[in-house]
């Protein structure tokens, strides 16, 4: 058992007579009262997500997981292929698991792939990744009234994001995975 403190994106609970994968978590400490975690959990089974609070003092289950580091290699209709750096073993992992967060994977990139009993369960990004800008449109002149300004680009891998008005198509940009905000040019 762990506290709920030690709780994070990525984490794999035993949840409900299941297994569940933390995809958004948030520590709360309110002025009066006693501080809660609210959390996001994806259900590996049924991929169904559900919202869950926690509150202080509250006792989880982690599952036992391991998190070998791999590279990405490639993606086909049936998932994405990743392979381990030292073994060189492939593993597949299902497009429902990477979700949202395929839009992040370039080839080549290092993450980590979360296994249970062997099998692929979820993939965890690192929190900044370095993609180039496929399509933006040019800032016109005047643009920049009213301060922090920005424009929305696609990424080489089909992901859209906002960024300031300088940024120009074929530039390397540094993107958040967690918030999927842009952070600065690479």
């Amino acid at each position: 058992m762990f506290s709920i403190n030690d709780i994070s994106k990525g984490t794999v609970l035993k949840f409900k007579g299941g297994l569940s994968v933390v995809t958004y978590f948030q520590h709360v400490n309110p002025g009066k009262g006693s501080s809660f975690v609210r959390v996001r959990l994806k259900d590996i089974a049924s991929s169904k997500t559900v919202e869950q609070t926690f509150k202080a003092g509250e006792q989880v289950e982690f599952a036992e997981v391991e998190r070998p580091k791999m590279q990405f290699l490639y993606a086909d209709p049936m998932g994405y292929t990743f392979m381990h750096g030292e073994t060189f073993e492939q593993v597949m992992v299902s497009r429902d698991l990477v979700g949202e967060d395929a839009g992040y994977l370039t080839e080549g990139l290092e993450v980590h792939v979360i296994l249970h009993d062997g099998a692929p369960i979820a993939v965890e990004l690192p929190k900044k990744v370095t993609l180039a800008v496929a399509e933006a449109y040019e800032a016109a002149k005047g643009d920049t009234a009213g301060g922090n300004v920005t424009k929305e680009v696609t990424l080489e891998t089909g992901k859209t994001a906002r960024v300031p008005l300088f940024i120009k198509q074929g530039e390397k940009v540094i993107i958040n995975t967690e918030t999927g905000e842009y952070v600065e040019r690479a």
